[in-house]
């Protein structure tokens, strides 16, 4: 059975995308998994296994993508939670374009659309 882009997003690329910015709070910005986890609204428990490697299963190598997460990171410990939702929708846009995801919801490709 094939899977919507949707359901890939929520299965495979929300994990990854909340694990590498975790990875960054965490290395990058010296918080604590409490902390890391209040700020993006998971348990901490959850921090512990995306650091651990038990979820978020693809790594990311692109010193691209890894740059514009630890400024995403940087964003959301500057303007709270409520970055997280921009934040975690700009990095799906990116890892699809660069096709790390292989998939792109119908309505980011409305957005990419509209901008041209």
């Amino acid at each position: 059975m094939n899977h919507t882009p949707c359901e890939y997003i929520v299965w495979h690329g929300l994990p990854v995308i909340r694990k590498e910015i975790v990875r960054s709070l965490v290395n990058d910005y010296g918080l604590t998994q409490r902390q890391s986890a209040r700020l993006i609204g998971i348990t901490p428990s959850a921090v512990s296994q995306y650091l651990s490697g038990k979820r978020g299963k693809i790594d990311i190598v692109d010193k691209e993508v890894l740059d514009e997460i630890k400024k995403s990171a940087g964003k959301i410990i500057e303007d709270g939670e409520d970055a997280f939702l921009t934040e975690t929708c700009k990095l799906c846009k990116m890892l699809s374009s660069k096709e790390i995801f292989p998939y792109i919801c119908d309505f980011c490709r409305g957005e990419d659309e509209k901008s041209k």
